[in-house]
């Protein structure tokens, strides 16, 4: 089942909708699930919320898993170039928007004092790290990133689809060499050969290897899926489901 609720975004004092997946026999039992926290998350769920009219469809997967979990999804911005400013961590030239001062930090501390704590106590989570992830596509992935690289101590694993990662390069291979992460750390990287120009698509591919490989070597454990014809959409990264959700929750 989907909950929605509205929340404050404090940091950039607007309201957003939080989607709430809930197991089917959530109201029938006493168990507790571990939490996926995702971005974006008007396009999980429901082709009627998703911004171009079609969804990763994560409820119908999530329904027909042999796995029970709470994935919490976050309303993006309104404008692409709020949901830049909120999704990335520093200041970076993205092109389509020009020159972003990131303040993905305030993003994150907000999911960390507000949204987790809400979610935890209203409804029955396990609320150690290593029962807590994290998850974006394209900028969100960047955030997911931030997430799971800068904040090891709340998310355990993160689910990076079609990351930007070019905005956060430098700033992680800083962290990975820095040796820090706690070794049960789990990450998934993902790229699309369509996604754009061959061009980018293959500098893409060259960012998520050198930063999987690092974090790799440096004990921690990943997969990097190339998902060859996949596009920087919400339809492709739906078929991913299966193996970024199984990898993360071995």
């Amino acid at each position: 089942m989907i909950k929605i609720i509205e929340m404050y975004l404090t940091p950039f004092e607007d309201n957003r909708r939080i989607f709430i997946y809930l197991p089917d026999d959530y109201d029938y039992s006493d168990e507790r699930y571990p939490v996926t926290y995702m971005f974006d998350g008007q396009n999980l769920f429901d082709d009627n919320t998703a911004t171009f009219g079609t969804s990763w469809g994560l409820k119908d997967f999530l329904d027909n898993w042999d796995k029970k979990m709470i994935v919490v999804g976050i309303e993006c911005a309104s404008t692409g170039e709020q949901r830049a400013k909120e999704y990335l961590p520093f200041e970076v030239n993205t092109g389509i928007f020009g020159l972003v001062f990131g303040e993905c930090e305030k993003t994150m501390q907000w999911i960390i004092r507000e949204l987790k704590p809400y979610i935890d106590s209203h409804y029955r989570t396990y609320l150690h790290r290593e029962a807590t992830a994290i998850a974006g596509s394209s900028f969100g992935g960047v955030a997911a990133a931030y997430g799971v690289y800068f904040h090891n101590d709340v998310f355990s694993k993160g689910g990076l689809l079609s990351p930007s990662l070019t905005c956060i390069n430098k700033e992680v291979m800083r962290k990975i060499r820095n040796g820090n992460l706690n070794k049960d750390t789990r990450v998934y990287f993902s790229y699309g050969t369509a996604e754009a120009s061959k061009k980018w698509c293959d500098y893409m591919a060259k960012l998520n290897y050198n930063i999987e490989q690092a974090t790799n070597k440096a004990g921690y454990t990943t997969y990097l899926y190339r998902q060859e014809g996949g596009k920087h959409n919400e339809a492709d990264w739906a078929k991913q489901s299966d193996i970024w959700l199984n990898f993360l929750w071995k």
